[in-house]
């Protein structure tokens, strides 16, 4: 359980939020407020705000947990994202910003016609509608089984909140808290790496740690494995994630809305370029803290699983007195081969040294799986990963800071669902409501809308998020429902600027085979998801231009 100063800190920071909210929306007097805050947003506090963005609770708690596990080959999917925002900078960006729209999907009919329009958005709000449930509900299943209390306070701790500040204060107040958000979390990030850092024996140093964690791979961060099926690879990375990341930031809405606020295009560019420069070093820094949180564990002992109720739900059933012990055994043998290997370190003995250690962390990953294996014959699902990084900061940091790491974990969650929110909102009323509607009313009407929309939408999404437990595999589906349109929909905006030759016809026909090809390669491939992407747009590109110099056009070309 929490202490009172560590839930103290949590209520200062929802309190915090509240009132930047208020104090930094408050005077919106229309649309271009409300969505993008009269256009007048400094660079850098949208390179903070789409930081933040991407920073869901799930990725600061995940990606931590995935260093620890896996070590830092993750760090590859990011590899095209430099590339991808530079491409994005003279392409996109500027094209957007200039035709003066509320939505990426707005400017399809500009281009194209209005139901190209219609269905990229709908796509849209299907995919960030369910997914911001999710957003919600991950984080909050860990951290009420971590911190002991019910799953459903958090979820609607997290809904409420950011839906509540979110409808009062519209874009300029989502942007500007974003980014004290985004401090936050910088903040719990590095306090974290340094408590692990600081955590370790005086004879460990950090040369020391980093090559602890390289003798078991967790160093890694590059493989040149040329398999498609494999997700975390260079090839991968570079192909399939620039894919991924021209997508999501150059034709979601809750991207693109971002960089549509700043006060000039060269500030649009600035902040994507603020991205492509810090992105990789923080994801880099998150993946570090993981392989060297395996590093503490080696001196430090660890649960036999990190999850505290699947193990006491497995021990209520059965006597562990044995596994225990012999878990206790292989962990002080590991912890004794760690310390000789850091001691051997640039001595003759390394090699067996090494070679002793990495036995010893074998035998204990052994008895770890055995508890793993009879957890799994009632959790078939059961993953240990997320639940690393909350176990460390509530047992291993001190009161207070324990709610400061915790407020940066609920600053990423909300940093995500809110931004969600103000985008499923703009789309609803801009791409929808607005034009199928109420096509002509006054500025007052359409902002009483938009913050209806926006309560729905939290609404929704929390409500989802409650009952979420009940949908099993579902969740999985969910978080990959990106990758299975934003392929198709980054085609159609390829046909758009890349050719004049493409109509509505076309565009609209190729996202539906562009989709259409995604399923197929998903469900009779093992290709990783992350050429989803690719995939998708290539075929809606080279099936949209072909169907549309069938179909006579007659829509205008830009």
């Amino acid at each position: 359980m929490l202490h009172p100063i560590d839930w103290l800190v949590v209520a200062l920071y929802f309190g915090l939020i509240v009132f930047i909210g208020y104090r930094t929306g408050r005077g919106n007097k229309g649309l271009e407020d409300f969505f993008l805050a009269k256009r007048s947003m400094p660079w850098y506090a949208i390179g903070l705000s789409v930081m933040a963005t991407q920073a869901s609770a799930i990725t600061l708690v995940g990606t931590t947990g995935q260093g620890y596990v896996n070590g830092m080959r993750f760090i590859q999917i990011y590899f095209g994202l430099p590339l991808a925002m530079v491409i994005l900078c003279f392409t996109l960006v500027p094209f957007f910003y200039r035709a003066k729209v509320f939505t990426a999907y707005e400017y399809l009919e500009k281009r194209f016609d209005g139901k190209t329009r219609s269905l990229t958005s709908f796509l849209f709000l299907l995919g960030r509608g369910l997914s911001d449930a999710v957003v919600i509900y991950a984080p909050s299943v860990i951290l009420a089984i971590v911190f002991g209390v019910d799953e459903k306070i958090i979820i609607i701790m997290i809904g409420v909140g950011a839906t509540l500040y979110t409808a009062i204060g519209g874009m300029r107040a989502v942007m500007w808290v974003e980014m004290w958000q985004m401090l936050i979390i910088l903040l719990g990030i590095f306090f974290c790496l340094g408590s692990v850092i600081f955590g370790l024996p005086d004879e460990i140093s950090l040369t020391d740690a980093i090559r602890i964690a390289g003798a078991t791979g967790r160093t890694d961060t590059v493989d040149f494995n040329p398999d498609p099926n494999v997700t975390y690879t260079i090839w991968t990375g570079i192909f399939g994630g620039i894919f991924l990341m021209l997508s999501y930031f150059g034709t979601d809405q809750s991207q693109v809305q971002r960089y549509l606020t700043a006060r000039s295009l060269t500030e649009s560019r600035l902040s994507l370029l603020f991205n492509a420069v810090f992105k990789i070093p923080l994801q880099f820094v998150i993946l570090l803290a993981g392989a060297l949180l395996f590093v503490f564990y080696q001196f430090d002992k660890p649960p036999v699983v990190f999850n505290p109720v699947a193990y006491e739900r497995l021990a209520g059933g059965q006597d562990m007195s044995r596994i225990e012990a012999d878990y206790d055994a292989a962990f002080e043998s590991r912890r004794a081969a760690a310390m000789s290997f850091a001691e051997s370190l640039g001595g003759g003995d390394e090699p067996d040294a090494r070679s002793e250690f990495l036995a010893a962390d074998v035998e204990l990953s052994n008895v770890r799986n055995e508890v793993v294996d009879l957890i799994k014959q009632t959790d078939p699902d059961f993953n240990d990963t997320n639940y690393v990084f909350p176990t460390f900061v509530l047992t291993k940091l001190p009161v207070g800071i324990v709610g400061l790491i915790l407020v940066a974990i609920f600053a990423a969650a909300m940093s995500t669902v809110e931004s969600e929110l103000t985008s499923l909102s703009t789309a609803t009323v801009v791409d929808f409501y607005r034009r199928y509607v109420r096509k002509s009313a006054e500025d007052r009407h359409y902002l009483v809308v938009s913050r209806l929309a926006i309560m729905f939408w939290g609404g929704f999404a929390t409500f989802c998020a409650l009952y979420m437990g009940r949908l099993g595999s579902a969740i999985e589906a969910v978080n990959r429902i990106g990758s299975y349109f934003y392929g198709p929909i980054l085609g159609v905006f390829v046909l758009a600027i890349g050719t004049r030759r493409a109509n509505g016809h076309g565009a609209f026909l190729g996202i539906l085979l562009g989709i259409g090809a995604v399923q197929l390669t998903a469900r009779y491939s093992g290709v990783s998801y992350l050429y989803y992407n690719l995939v998708g747009a290539v075929v809606a590109v080279a099936f949209g231009y072909a169907i549309s110099r069938v179909f006579s056009s007659s829509e205008r070309s830009v």
